[in-house]
């Protein structure tokens, strides 16, 4: 179901949210050093989504390709924009962005139809 087709109670309206998944095991011990996730968010979320998002730490899992469960802590980056299509490009920049500069072999993502006002 497309967002345009919800029927959004008074004061709100059809949105998207985007949910990115970013791995934290990059080598590093304990993971993406915060200040390197500060310069991420500063430099490449920032200038794509200026009109706001939210990040949370998560605990990730997931199969790996010799099937075996790997676990890391994660970065869940929340966006909500009113026409997900019109931010097709900077989604796909932003993972490719994140997969070149800590060696990542994918960044998850999801979108999601939803009511929302602000």
């Amino acid at each position: 179901m497309s967002s345009a087709a919800l029927a959004c109670p008074a004061g709100t309206q059809p949105m998207t949210r985007v949910d990115f998944f970013f791995g934290g095991d990059v080598g590093a011990p304990g993971g993406v050093p915060d200040a390197e996730w500060q310069r991420f968010v500063e430099m490449e979320v920032t200038s794509r989504f200026p009109d706001g998002f939210s990040v949370a730490d998560v605990d990730g899992q997931w199969r790996n390709a010799m099937g075996m469960v790997e676990a890391e802590r994660s970065k869940n980056l929340i966006v909500i924009v009113r026409d997900v299509r019109a931010y097709a490009s900077r989604i796909t920049s932003l993972r490719a962005a994140y997969r070149a500069r800590f060696q990542q072999q994918s960044v998850l993502f999801s979108e999601t139809p939803l009511c929302a006002g602000f």
